[in-house]
């Protein structure tokens, strides 16, 4: 009998704290799969599509067995991109919040030294890309003694950009005695036979909403010519007058151009490709899920794995040159059982990928023919009133957990021999405040992170304004809530 809860998985009544806090209610397909055999601690292959619930099915279980006490690494992941990396890393640490589970994530274009000092910490979960976490590794700054999960996420697209020897020299490099856990949206042959060669007797987990496509989305092409497409695309978004939509081409130049001729004619939309900065490129993925725009126009590094709710229109202006780049880009939408539309122009000479893409999805891609004057014209007063209105922002899922929740932050750290049991034992004397109210601490240099949990973040900030550490007195404020 399936479970129909997370309560009968008899977790931790911190995880159960977080995951009723995030609004999770009942498991997804490939949460009521993966769970009950990674608690058993049994290795598994996992296919099932990205907007599964993947992450969560993972994580649940990891992090229910993360032992606190230990400082160094217990669980990897390997993503294909910088953008999932953070995606995973915040979504295990607002599940793992109240058993205090410090996750982090390992990436390009971001300073090393950043993350060297990163990794001296007390960190249970390291979240990264293969050429990173390799760097780390050579380094000799990311410690894998202590390893016992390995998770490898999207591992088709790992091999699709041509991560899988990076990932291979990865796992030579762990302890054999671990749990690992592959998933993949499909299953080629080089994913099997790393499988094979680095996985102790697989259980294969096949999820009914296993395939190449989501039965929820409808797929359409219009054949189009090149000097035609800007025109064509006006015409279809009119039509179509899509909530939120993602615009993908094929490159950054195509990007740039795209993006800055929608800006002219006042769409609301912003870009994201592989040549912008990193902070850019996370600010981007956050203000889309807020709602705070309504067109991204990306390159394929926001088609693999992202999770964003709401986008019920995705766009192939450029034909994706991989049959499995059109399963990514497409499955941005149709998520979380919501209908969704995937819509692609197709020139002449890109015919022979689309029927490439028709014959591995196994689902017909519709041929339309481009709106008449007369549809546009009646469309375009709904569509001229949605551009002009204001964004309706979201709230994002972890916005009631972090409301019980209180980041300090003082001015003080390692160079003034402050340790996490100098925070624990002076802030759980405070009247009213137990050492269950104190969350993930975080000591560099110079200065220090507390999260203060259970809503008790005013209380601690107006009493350490008075009272020392180790004889000294900090200066505390409230920081951002990552």
């Amino acid at each position: 009998m399936e479970k129909k809860s997370f309560q009968e998985y008899q977790l931790s009544e911190e995880l159960e704290r977080a995951i009723n806090s995030l609004g999770y209610e009942e498991p997804t397909q490939v949460q009521k799969s993966v769970i009950p055999q990674a608690l058993k601690n049994n290795d598994l292959i996992v296919r099932s599509q990205t907007g599964s619930g993947k992450t969560a099915a993972y994580g649940i279980p990891i992090l229910e067995r993360i032992d606190w006490l230990e400082n160094k690494p217990q669980a990897l992941i390997l993503t294909p991109t910088r953008e999932l990396a953070v995606q995973v890393r915040d979504e295990l640490t607002n599940i793992g919040r109240f058993k205090r589970i410090k996750a982090i994530a390992l990436y390009g274009r971001q300073p090393i030294s950043i993350q060297k000092n990163e990794l001296k910490q007390k960190n249970h979960v390291v979240v990264g890309t293969p050429g990173r976490v390799m760097d780390h590794i050579e380094r000799g700054t990311l410690v894998l003694t202590q390893l016992r999960y390995l998770v490898i996420d999207e591992a088709d697209e790992m091999l699709n950009m041509g991560f899988l020897s990076q990932v291979e020299a990865i796992l030579k490099q762990l302890p054999n005695e671990r749990v690992t856990m592959l998933f993949s949206a499909t299953l080629p042959e080089e994913i099997k036979q790393l499988a094979q060669q680095f996985m102790n007797a697989p259980m294969e987990i096949e999820t009914e909403d296993t395939g190449v496509t989501v039965d929820k989305i409808t797929h359409i092409q219009y054949n189009t010519c090149e000097e035609e497409k800007f025109d064509l695309f006006k015409a279809v978004v009119t039509i179509e007058n899509p909530d939120s939509c993602i615009v993908f081409c094929r490159t950054k130049d195509r990007v740039d151009i795209l993006c800055s001729r929608l800006r002219d004619l006042g769409y609301p939309c912003n870009k994201i490709h592989g040549g912008m900065e990193q902070d850019d490129r996370l600010k981007t993925m956050k203000d889309l899920r807020r709602g705070a725009f309504r067109y991204l126009v990306t390159t394929d590094v926001a088609a693999r794995g992202i999770d964003i709710e709401g986008i019920s229109l995705v766009i192939n202006y450029d034909v994706p040159m991989k049959k499995e780049g059109y399963v990514h880009r497409t499955g941005r939408t149709g998520r979380a059982g919501l209908e969704g539309k995937a819509i692609t122009f197709v020139t002449e000479k890109e015919e022979r990928y689309i029927r490439e893409i028709t014959e591995y999805i196994g689902v017909e891609i519709l041929s339309a023919t481009p709106p008449i004057e007369e549809e546009i014209e009646q469309k375009k007063p709904a569509f001229v009133k949605k551009l002009a209105d204001a964004p309706i922002l979201k709230s994002s899922k972890d916005e009631q957990l972090n409301k019980q929740i209180m980041k300090l932050h003082f001015n003080g750290g390692k160079k003034k021999k402050l340790r996490a049991t100098n925070f624990v034992g002076v802030i759980s004397n405070i009247p009213g405040v137990t050492a269950e109210d104190i969350g993930i601490i975080t000591i560099s240099d110079t200065l220090t992170y507390v999260d203060i949990l259970n809503n008790k973040g005013p209380l601690v900030l107006k009493a350490m304004k008075t009272t020392p550490i180790c004889g000294k007195q900090l200066k505390v404020s409230e920081a951002r809530l990552r």
